[in-house]
C-alpha cells in the first residue's frame, strides 16, 4: 500500500469513526430541544435539513442530478417513498429518545442489518448462506424473548428497523449519493414540515420564537445533526472498504446502548438483557460470516477469478 493510499484509508477511517460515533451520540442532542415536542422537532428537522444541505450543494456546484431526477417520474416517486418512509424512522427514533426508550431505539439499530438481510430474501429473492440463515432465526429467537419480557412486541425497535432497512432498499434503487439522496428527500418534506411549523405558530403552540436565542438556534441545528455525519459517512465510503464499514455501523448502537444503560439510567432486566444478548450473538455471526466472505472474494480478485456479487448482507452496512 502507497503512503498515498494509506493516508486515504486512515482519512476514511477517521471519517467513518465521526460518522458513526455522531450518530450513537445524538441521543444526548434530542432532549436539549424540550419543552419542544417530538412532531415539532421532526419538522424542524426536515425544513432545516434541506438549508443546510441546500446551501452545501450550492458551495460545491452538484446541482446537474437534479434536473435529471426531475425527468424521471418512477425515480422521483421512489424518492417520494424515501422521504416518507425516513420521516417515520426520524420521528420514532425522536419521540423514544425524549420519552425514556433509548436502550429500545438502540435495539432497532442492531437489529437492522438482520431486517436488511431477511428484506433481500423476501423482496430481492437472494439465497442465504447457513451461518445467516442461522444469525436471522437467532435473531428472530430474541425478538420472542423481548416480546415476552416486555409483554408485548418491541414496537419501537421493530419500527425503526424496518423503516431504516426500507429506506436502504429504496435509496439503493434510486442510486443518488448521500447528500443529494438527501436534499431530494427534504425538499419533499420542506412544505409540510414549514406548513406544520406555521400552523403551530398560528395556535401559539409552537416553542421555536417563545423559549429564547438558545432553543432556537438549537432547533435550528437539526439540520447540521442530520447533514454532518452523512457528509462524513460519504467522505468514509469512499476510502474504506465495505467490509470495514460494516464492523464500524455497529459504533452508533453500541454507543446508544452504553447512554441508554449508563447516562439515562434505563431499567435492563434479565429478559431484556437475554434478547441483547441473542441479538449480539447473531450479529457475530453475522460479522464473521462477512468477513470470511471479504476475505474468499480479495482472494479470487487476486488470482484473477472476478468480484463477487455482493448481497444485501454485505451492503447492509451503508443503509443510511
Amino acid at each position: 500500500m502507497t503512503g498515498k493510499s494509506r493516508g486515504e484509508r486512515q482519512i476514511g477511517l477517521l471519517n467513518g469513526f465521526a460518522a458513526y460515533g455522531m450518530w450513537g451520540l445524538v441521543p444526548l442532542f434530542w432532549p436539549l430541544l424540550k419543552p419542544a415536542g417530538a412532531i415539532e422537532i421532526l419538522a424542524h428537522r426536515m425544513a432545516w435539513s434541506l438549508v443546510f444541505v441546500g446551501a452545501a450543494l450550492v458551495v460545491m456546484r452538484r446541482w446537474a442530478w437534479a434536473g435529471e431526477l426531475l425527468r424521471q417520474p418512477r425515480r422521483l416517486g421512489l424518492v417520494a417513498v424515501a422521504a416518507a418512509v425516513i420521516t417515520v424512522n426520524w420521528g420514532v427514533y425522536i419521540w423514544s429518545v425524549n420519552s425514556g426508550h433509548v436502550v429500545e431505539a438502540s435495539l432497532g439499530y442492531f437489529i437492522n442489518p438482520l431486517v436488511t438481510i431477511a428484506m433481500g430474501v423476501l423482496i430481492l429473492k437472494e439465497r442465504l448462506r447457513p451461518v445467516q440463515w442461522v444469525a436471522v432465526g437467532t435473531g428472530f429467537a430474541a425478538v420472542v424473548v423481548l416480546t415476552v419480557g416486555y409483554g408485548q412486541p418491541p414496537w419501537i425497535s421493530l419500527t425503526l428497523a424496518f423503516s431504516f432497512a426500507t429506506y436502504g432498499l429504496v435509496k439503493k434503487k434510486v442510486g443518488l449519493g448521500g447528500i443529494e439522496s438527501l436534499a431530494a428527500e427534504t425538499a419533499i418534506q420542506f412544505l409540510p414540515a414549514v406548513g406544520y411549523l406555521l400552523w403551530l405558530t398560528s395556535r401559539g403552540s409552537s416553542t421555536f420564537a417563545t423559549q429564547g436565542v438558545g432553543h432556537g438556534a438549537l432547533l435550528a441545528a437539526t439540520g447540521v445533526v442530520t447533514a454532518l455525519p452523512l457528509v462524513c459517512f460519504g467522505a468514509a465510503a469512499i476510502r474504506v472498504p465495505l467490509s470495514t464499514l460494516g464492523l464500524l455501523q455497529y459504533l452508533a448502537p453500541v454507543f446508544q446502548f452504553l447512554l441508554g444503560v449508563l447516562y439515562f439510567h434505563e431499567a435492563m432486566p434479565v429478559e431484556r438483557w437475554a434478547g441483547f444478548a441473542l441479538v449480539w450473538v447473531a450479529l457475530c455471526l453475522l460479522t464473521w460470516d462477512a468477513w470470511r466472505g471479504a476475505r474468499r472474494g480479495a482472494r479470487r480478485l487476486r488470482g484473477g477469478v472476478g468480484v463477487p456479487k455482493v448481497d444485501a448482507a454485505a451492503s447492509a452496512a451503508v443503509d443510511v
